[in-house]
């Protein structure tokens, strides 16, 4: 049975639904303490990389390309078949992103990626 991934923001209150909670940005969330996130494990190597990032830059006009390239490297990416191993049985996964743009962000993106890897 493949698990249920969501997204939420950091900012977001934990909720019992979240499953596993894991951190997918490069960069740690602004005025977040590491004691205050109740997450799993924070995997930076998930995320877009630094040029990719800094090109979006979260600009929506971008998003249909943004989707394309960041697929692109989570297709070279040796931690995506790390991550799918480690949580193969889990139930629920929730990917924690500190972005304000709920609809055009990165771990949409890999929400979308790791669906597809996981086994029906």
């Amino acid at each position: 049975m493949k698990p249920v991934i969501r997204t939420k923001r950091v900012y977001d209150k934990p909720s019992k639904d979240d499953g596993i909670r894991v951190l997918v940005d490069r960069l740690w969330p602004r005025g977040m303490k590491k004691e205050e996130l109740e997450m799993r494990e924070w995997i930076k190597d998930l995320s877009p990389s630094p040029d990719l990032r800094t090109w979006f830059n979260h600009d929506p006009e971008r998003w249909p390309e943004f989707q394309k390239r960041y697929k692109a490297e989570l297709k070279a990416n040796e931690a995506v078949a790390g991550f799918v191993e480690k949580y193969e049985e889990a139930k629920v996964i929730t990917l924690l992103y500190a972005a304000k743009d709920e609809q055009h962000n990165h771990a949409l993106v890999l929400q979308e990626y790791l669906e597809h890897r996981y086994r029906p």
